[in-house]
């Protein structure tokens, strides 16, 4: 029998274990490699846009292998999630935001860099929808836009008509508005008008349209930015006068609207109501009639609109993420792809890409949606994108807004009155804000 060389066997022997240590690394990597990219996303919004972004998903994984976990909440929910999970560091990797976005800006990677490879399409976006996603209007690109959309006043048409009112025209006035709401409460017994958003329509909207250079707050974001007190002071007193006819709602019977399905134009009660434009489908699906939309009121024919496009809400991806350039990808064929968009059929406002509006002005065809996109036509005419993002104080300036403006309407204040304390209880806001 030979004798075994040990040495040579033991060589041999170290030397299978490495190869096979080597290979079932080599095996390992590779099958991490094929598994699929599995991104976590979030949105708030209605059952509607729950079931069309689903689908959406569903599309894109077919298409890519791209995995989801989806997850949407209620609007005040979601920000209470957001908020925890941010201030865990552990963010979805795609998560939908509004105006707001600022607000979550270190939680935000910037778009610029898959931008510049390619992996974000933007050949089909105007600056200026890039510019509302922009820091700031002009700094990094924390989001892309996911629909324009604006605010109007959906009416009645056959409530004017048995009213003999005029329906509102392109370049009506407050004026216009509140004959409108007289007569039609008058002849119909109904009220011309359900709730307007008062804080955008009678601030934010009317100081621009009586000063085109000022605004609610000033450009940085630190102050009220109006000197004259008399557009909010004009609006109360619209307000007032409508309440104590009957012709519009007073205070107690707003806080019964919770929603579009209670919405008195939608219940019949009302000729007018204030409504986001991607929200007029709704509205109209909710009325079971047939609505149209018309431009906010103006203070006089040839003054500006005050009121801008924006957008609606926008799709950014995690700065913890570990699949940025995956989830950036979803984002870019989000916005840009033809099928994906005849899925969500521009439920969160008119979509930003040149192709995907065209088809869709052709695939919807049913007059609601030819109303609502003659309606942003309309307005594209009238109204420049919006640059201007809310404060950090927004929410508190806000509820004293509609406080002030309550104790107008229950004859507690006049007009003049409550503008007076609204300024000085906002100016100390600020000042505690950014002490």
């Amino acid at each position: 029998m030979k004798s075994i060389n040990w040495k040579k066997s033991f060589l041999l022997i170290s030397i299978i274990v490495i190869f096979a240590g080597c290979t079932a690394k080599k095996e390992a990597k590779s099958a991490a490699q094929n598994e699929p990219v599995t991104l976590r996303i979030a949105w708030w919004g209605s059952q509607k846009r729950h079931d069309a972004t689903l689908a959406v998903l569903d599309l894109y994984t077919k298409k890519t292998g791209v995995q989801f976990e989806a997850e949407f909440l209620p609007f005040d929910g979601y920000f209470t999630k957001l908020n925890t999970l941010a201030a865990a560091k552990n963010v979805w990797d795609i998560y939908q935001l509004g105006s707001n976005f600022p607000n979550y800006a270190e939680s935000l990677e910037p778009l610029d860099p898959f931008v510049k490879s390619g992996a974000v399409d933007v050949s089909q976006i105007g600056e200026g929808i890039l510019s509302t996603t922009r820091l700031g209007g002009d700094g990094d690109l924390l989001g892309i836009s996911i629909g324009t959309n604006t605010y109007g006043i959906a009416y009645d048409p056959e409530m004017f008509q048995k009213a003999g009112v005029p329906e509102p025209t392109e370049t009506w006035t407050w004026k216009d508005y509140e004959k409108a709401c007289l007569k039609i409460h008058e002849k119909l017994g109904v009220y011309g008008s359900s709730k307007l958003d008062d804080f955008i329509a009678g601030g934010k909207v009317r100081i621009p349209q009586h000063d085109k250079n000022q605004g609610l707050f000033s450009k940085d974001g630190k102050s009220l930015g109006y000197t004259d007190d008399s557009p909010i002071v004009d609006y109360w007193k619209i307000r007032k006068t409508l309440v104590d006819a009957k012709a519009y709602p007073d205070p107690g019977r707003i806080y019964e609207i919770k929603d579009i399905e209670s919405d008195l134009l939608v219940r019949g009660e009302a000729a007018m109501t204030w409504v986001a434009s991607n929200q007029f489908i709704s509205l109209c699906s909710a009325a079971k009639r047939p609505l149209k939309m018309a431009v906010v009121p103006r203070e006089k024919e040839n003054l500006p609109l005050g009121l801008d496009m924006q957008s609606s809400q926008q799709f950014g991806v995690y700065s913890g993420s570990k699949n940025k350039e995956e989830a950036a990808k979803f984002i870019s064929f989000f916005v840009n792809d033809i099928e994906a968009n005849r899925i969500l059929q521009g439920e969160r406002g008119v979509p930003v890409s040149t192709p995907v509006r065209t088809d869709l002005e052709t695939f919807l065809n049913n007059e609601t949606q030819k109303e609502l996109y003659s309606f942003m036509t309309v307005m594209s005419r009238n109204a420049s994108m919006e640059k201007n993002f809310d404060v950090p104080c927004h929410d508190e300036i806000k509820d004293l807004y509609w406080r002030i403006e309550d104790k107008v309407a229950f004859g507690k204040a006049t007009p003049e009155e409550a503008a007076k304390e609204f300024r000085r209880e906002a100016e100390a806001i600020f000042a505690k804000t950014f002490k």
